[in-house]
């Protein structure tokens, strides 16, 4: 089922036509997280972290997730689609939801104009998009994604098409694949879609 109740929260849907190869067309979800981390962060008392590759946490609770498809040729894009759901004046949730998810309502006690937040994840978003068309990559980002990662330096459970796995998560590299360090000491990059990140022992 869909939990969304009337005017309560912000359900939006960007088209992008990138020139770039479809292999790359994935980092436009961490480019999105980002954004949207950014414009949460600017509101007083809130800790925003990214749990990779798409969704936004806030006291380990989930506030949005992001979800991305693409049309392709063999060596273009014909479109891009990213989804974005973010939870602002949603004020009680089902009862299986609770643990898991939150909204800014809640973490913050007042309601928030979700127009004037939407006006401020563009701003991001358009700023560095920009900055992602003409790098071709994440490196401008990188390090501050990191820093928001509520993954990093924690132990992860690695959930595989083939085979799942516990892990200890170092951070993202350049093309936002998350680097993992196994238990026999190798590392390793991990695809966002070919794998599924939890915490050892639930959501994060």
């Amino acid at each position: 089922t869909w939990e969304s109740p009337a005017d309560s929260s912000i359900y939006m849907t960007l088209l992008l036509r990138p020139e770039m190869e479809p292999v790359k067309a994935p980092m436009l979800t961490l480019v999105m997280a980002y954004s949207v981390a950014r414009a949460l962060g600017e509101y007083e008392g809130l800790e925003v972290q990214i749990k990779w590759p798409n969704d936004i946490v806030i006291n380990g609770k989930k506030i949005c997730g992001i979800l991305t498809e693409m049309s392709t040729e063999i060596d273009c894009i014909n479109y891009v689609v990213i989804g974005v759901g973010i939870n602002v004046n949603t004020k009680v949730f089902p009862k299986e939801l609770e643990t898991t998810a939150s909204s800014l309502y809640l973490e913050t006690g007042h309601e928030i104009r979700r127009s004037t937040l939407i006006v401020s994840v563009m701003q991001y978003f358009e700023e560095i998009y920009q900055e992602f068309l003409e790098k071709g990559d994440l490196s401008g980002i990188r390090e501050e994604y990191n820093r928001l990662l509520v993954n990093r330096n924690r132990e992860v459970k690695i959930l595989g098409i083939k085979e799942n796995y516990h892990a200890y998560a170092l951070g993202i590299n350049d093309a936002g694949e998350l680097i993992v360090r196994k238990e026999d000491g190798s590392e390793e990059a991990v695809i966002s879609g070919e794998v599924s990140i939890r915490g050892p022992h639930g959501y994060v």
